[in-house]
């Protein structure tokens, strides 16, 4: 069997996680100790994110054509690709915080719902509330002047029903 033929799977199997992705991070492990490394693979998992790590040609092949292309810019040394089908701000978000203790992890680059990000655009992502908090904050927002109306109504109400007794 050739080596294209063992290769080609996980080309194919790049480009079809990338495929409909919201977000693509691409970060240097290099450095990370074994405990780190388990430990963001596991929050990674937790939160639906697929974190992976492939050869660079690999993922050079699987990104020609699509949105990521531009990643293959960064295609140099050790590289692991984070993949979210379903949260935008998540992967940046988890890495980013999860760099704080592990020096040794290094944002290189992103593709945000189809917008390429360089490392400081990517740490800017990091910094915007998950889908959930931004929701939350909304319905608060909207809940807070009916909550407010609905006590100077009582207290109105109250202070009639005072003012009638006496």
């Amino acid at each position: 069997m050739a080596k294209v033929e063992l290769k080609k799977p996980i080309v194919e199997e790049i480009a079809e996680n990338i495929d409909g992705a919201q977000s693509v991070v691409l970060v240097n492990y290099c450095g990370l100790t074994v405990e780190e490394d388990t430990r963001l693979r596991k929050e990674l998992r937790e939160n639906g994110i697929i974190y992976k790590v492939y050869k660079n040609t690999m993922m050079n092949f699987a990104f020609k054509g699509t949105p990521c292309e531009e990643l293959s810019q960064h295609l140099e040394g050790p590289n692991a690709v984070a993949i979210s089908k379903t949260d935008a701000t998540a992967p940046a978000r988890i890495l980013a915080k999860f760099a704080k203790d592990a020096k040794a992890l290094e944002i290189k680059a992103g593709i945000v719902e189809g917008t390429y990000y360089d490392a400081a655009g990517m740490d800017a992502v990091s910094k915007i509330p998950s889908r959930d908090e931004l929701l939350g904050k909304l319905l608060g927002s909207i809940q807070s002047p009916i909550a407010n109306l609905a006590r100077v109504l009582n207290q109105i109400a109250e202070s009639k029903n005072g003012a009638a007794e006496a």
